[in-house]
């Protein structure tokens, strides 16, 4: 590793804190229905938007209510998305007269970006026409990440309020009202979308333009090749044809709404994507902040900002441990090559470490630091492939997604997460002392616990369960391109990145079939929404509970020993979940290499 390496890493980790507070209090404001700056512009929208979808802010819904709507939004959207892709070939805006995308593919496709997951079985600029792009694609890298946002939100209600409205009741706050009210999922998804994903997308965008990224709606540019060369069927091709669209608008939502996928196949190793090592940190920090920032809004909301640090300390430790795990793997390169004399020492000449399948814009570094930060946060975009990364550095982003993507995780799905590992770290302290645990003033009882095994437990039997079917299976195995130890890796990697709402690839592996991709659409609704049912499930047990005074046996859930207790809970849960399946790849091919 180098110094310049290790800086960059650690500048990452310090701007991403340091806009956590400011970024947190903004959101906290709107949250709240409080002032913010942007209202004179944005207010009137609202309140039409309001008016659209026939509800007032004032409005309150039980768990129930809030739960049933987001599903049949999000099932609104799986329709449309998939009926779009179906009928593209007969629509506008198809610069290479695109067709039909197959009904297996077009399933994928939609539950992949509904369920905030963006995985994707094919190339975007050979697939999709400029239409399905940003009427289908970047419209739900909004509104999708606009409903991990809301559902976190009506969690935190769930936690801080104890008198709160009844479903039918005025109050915007509710204090002093009795009911199961957790908020309005309409006000919060417009929230969401048109207050905060909306203006930092705008910023972003303009961000990678200024550098250079691609953003027009012009056909696909023909260029001349300087030297002729010939083609699969040994014809000659003098020509080729570069896919140009309006790829910077859908990359910066993307990343902000930790969606991932990417407007062409190579992602954001692509030019077009991310022309500059500018544009690759901006990115990687926009696929961050916001989950960073909601830690802050969350202290704010619950009256106590100790809370929200603690949780973001906890989620900061982990990311840079891991990141620098990832950074030593590949920095210290293949010990295979050493017998051929070959030296991987970084020097001014020599990047140094293993830079196959690495941009050399980006270097072994940078690349560690988004693929480490790309699976922590949910998004699945790639700066590089991770199949070519080394063992011990594909272990890093597989174990990431594998702690449930709770280490910042999706905006709003990634603190949720996190929130039902503290009510376990809670209940189990509480075991250890004799306590009934309590958390911000509600007891933690049986029907918590019930529903916080149950988000702990989905995800791990999901992937699983599926890639134990898909290594046994025909249809599983013949997509398999790579043999043993590191062909189990990619369908580990693939369902577990589609069973955490990911969507990265580690490749080599044919996803777009109809066994991977009807399996892999099944594994994205189950991780998304048998999740987000139970979460709002416990938060509509938890508004019903009263608050009940702090005291000296009070377990301080603030302090540097619970920082250190969650941490704990978090990878002993995950390793007891997946260590014998990365034993059976990463790891046994670790050794094999040596």
């Amino acid at each position: 590793m180098t110094i310049i390496g290790i800086l960059q890493i650690v500048l990452f980790v310090v701007v991403l804190v340091a806009l956590a507070k400011p970024l947190g209090a903004y959101m906290a404001r709107v949250y709240q229905g409080e002032k913010t700056s942007l209202d004179p512009a944005l207010k009137p929208v609202e309140k039409f938007l309001y008016r659209l979808f026939g509800t007032r802010e004032t409005d309150e819904m039980d768990w129930k209510t809030y739960a049933v709507a987001a599903l049949l939004f999000s099932a609104a959207g799986v329709l449309f998305l998939y009926a779009l892709q179906r009928v593209q070939g007969f629509l506008p805006l198809n610069p290479q007269a695109f067709g039909a995308v197959s009904p297996d593919s077009s399933f994928n496709t939609a539950t992949s970006f509904v369920t905030n997951t963006n995985w994707q079985g094919y190339a975007g600029e050979t697939t999709m026409s400029y239409l399905t792009q940003m009427l289908g694609m970047t419209v739900q890298n909004f509104v999708s990440a606009a409903t991990g946002m809301a559902i976190l939100i009506a969690f935190i209600r769930g936690l801080t309020r104890h008198q709160s409205p009844s479903p039918s009741g005025r109050g915007v706050r509710g204090e002093g009202h009795r009911g199961e009210g957790l908020g309005n999922f309409w006000v919060d998804l417009t929230r969401s979308t048109l207050y905060i994903l909306l203006p930092l997308a705008i910023l972003v965008s303009l961000v990678n333009i200024s550098q250079g990224a691609m953003q027009n709606l012009t056909a696909y540019q023909t260029a001349n090749l300087l030297q002729p060369t010939t083609d699969s069927n040994g014809a000659v091709v003098t020509t080729q044809t570069i896919a140009v669209g309006p790829a910077a608008s859908q990359v910066a939502i993307k990343h902000l709404g930790t969606n991932g996928g990417g407007f062409f196949n190579a992602n954001a190793a692509h030019p077009f994507e991310s022309p500059t090592p500018l544009t690759d940190f901006v990115l990687i920090l926009a696929e961050s902040v916001i989950a960073a920032a909601l830690c802050y809004t969350f202290g704010k909301m619950v009256g106590d900002t100790r809370q929200g640090w603690a949780i973001l300390a906890a989620m900061v430790i982990l990311l840079t441990t891991f990141m620098f795990v990832a950074y030593w793997a590949e920095a210290n390169g293949n010990p295979a090559f050493a017998q051929f004399g070959i030296d991987q020492t970084a020097s001014d000449a020599n990047p140094g470490g293993n830079m196959e399948g690495k941009e050399v814009r980006f270097g072994i570094a940078r690349s560690a630091l988004f693929a480490t930060a790309t699976t922590a946060t949910s998004t699945g975009a790639v700066n590089s492939m991770h199949d070519s990364y080394m063992p011990l550095g594909g272990f890093v982003p597989l174990f990431m997604m594998q702690l449930g993507e709770v280490v910042l995780g999706g905006v709003g799905s990634g603190l949720y997460g996190m929130l039902v590992f503290v009510i376990i770290a809670v209940f189990i302290a509480g075991l250890m002392v004799g306590r009934t645990p309590e958390y911000l003033g509600k007891k933690i009882e049986p029907f918590e616990i019930k529903m916080a095994a149950l988000l702990i437990l989905i995800m791990p039997l999901t992937v699983l369960g599926m890639t134990a079917f898909a290594v046994v299976h025909p249809d599983g195995l013949q997509s398999i391109f790579n043999p043993g130890a590191h062909g189990f890796s990619e369908v580990l990697y693939a369902f577990t990145s589609q069973g955490n709402n990911n969507g990265s690839a580690f490749g080599g592996l044919g996803a777009n079939t109809f066994f991977y991709n009807i399996l892999g659409g099944i594994a994205m609704l189950i991780s998304r929404f048998w999740l987000a049912v139970p979460t709002l499930a416990l938060a509509g047990s938890l508004v019903k509970k009263k608050q009940v005074p702090e005291s000296a046996g009070t377990l301080p859930t603030y302090s540097p020993l619970f920082i250190g207790w969650l941490i704990a809970v978090v990878l002993i849960v995950g390793a007891l979940n997946f260590l014998p399946a990365l034993a059976l790849g990463p790891v046994v091919e670790q050794l094999m290499m040596k």
